[in-house]
């Protein structure tokens, strides 16, 4: 037997409950994942308040991300051995303890990076990989815009940049959010409860603007972000945690000659090769120390309601991990 807890409906956090369940049987192609460790993030909050369409009229599994030791193999399965450490990220799902995954999203997990880390890792790790190598391939001594920067993604991210030479301005609410977001790599960054992050930016660039923002707020910063940019400046949109963008419009584009991209994680990690390549050079730059990962909160699973309080409070400003 298995359990995983399920949003038996949108809403808040009393939609989630705990339900039995016989473990999963692998169909083909897929293995039977024991998850040691699962991660906690901003879009299983999205799917839950119904901000996402589900995939299901009822019943959804959260959870996006885990690691874990394969249980069993599917027919045509090649490439994995039942006893395995291995981590993936798919979306919906990973709130249980077992499921059912295609061999195709999953990678090995090197003996010496611990399932919380990777469980911590993989969607918020994977994010910052292709944000900064694919839609925005930036290069050693640019200067970049990166809100939330004491968040999850964000404090990979500017560890990354920094790791790559560039010059990472970063936007964190309180002088506590700055501190840990400047320990992180980021060159310079703004406490927007204190002052508007925009003349914050201008004044840095010499007026000039920053070649690229990454934009995961939504609402409240979409219109700054697109002053900051230099011309043919790229806006990268990622998320949406106050909210949908939506005043922006295509014609604002051409103040500058401007691009935007609204990239999705799950879109790259569908190509086997990137998904590779992309965990290899994660696990890398954890292994030698140039991302230090840090994990806020851990709680049984069964606290999944806790943590996404926690989360939607911004009681933490790491990772939090579920354990089973």
């Amino acid at each position: 037997m298995s359990y995983a807890i399920i949003a038996s409906q949108p809403g808040d956090t009393s939609v989630l409950t705990r339900v039995d369940r016989p473990t999963p049987h692998p169909a083909s192609g897929q293995v039977v994942i024991r998850h040691a460790a699962i991660g906690v993030n901003f879009i299983d909050i999205y799917f839950r308040q119904g901000v996402y369409p589900w995939p299901v009229e009822k019943d959804l599994i959260l959870g996006s991300e885990g690691a874990g030791i394969i249980e069993a193999l599917g027919e045509g399965v090649s490439g994995f051995q039942i006893g395995q450490r291995v981590a993936y990220t798919l979306p919906n799902g990973s709130y249980a303890t077992h499921r059912a995954v295609p061999a195709s999203h999953v990678v090995a997990l090197p003996d010496d990076i611990p399932f919380e880390i990777a469980a911590a890792v993989m969607l918020k790790g994977l994010t910052a990989h292709y944000l900064i190598h694919d839609s925005y391939r930036v290069q050693a001594g640019e200067t970049v815009l990166f809100h939330a920067a004491a968040g999850g993604v964000g404090m990979l991210a500017g560890q990354w940049l920094a790791a790559k030479g560039v010059n990472a301005i970063g936007t964190a609410g309180g002088a506590a959010k700055v501190a840990l977001a400047r320990a992180h790599g980021f060159w310079e960054v703004c406490d927007y409860q204190a002052e508007d992050f925009v003349p914050f930016v201008k004044a840095l660039t010499k007026g000039h603007g920053v070649s690229a923002v990454y934009d995961s707020v939504g609402v409240t910063t979409v219109m700054g972000s697109l002053n900051c940019l230099a011309t043919f400046g790229t806006l990268v949109s990622f998320g949406q945690s106050a909210g949908a963008p939506d005043q922006l419009r295509v014609g604002d584009l051409a103040r500058a000659s401007l691009r935007l991209t609204r990239p999705s994680l799950f879109h790259h990690a569908a190509n086997r090769l990137w998904l590779e390549q992309a965990a290899s050079d994660l696990f890398q730059m954890i292994r030698q120390g140039s991302i230090k990962v840090r994990v806020d909160l851990t709680l049984p699973l069964v606290e999944a309601a806790a943590a996404h309080v926690a989360m939607a409070g911004r009681q933490t400003t790491g990772s939090i991990v579920l354990i089973p």
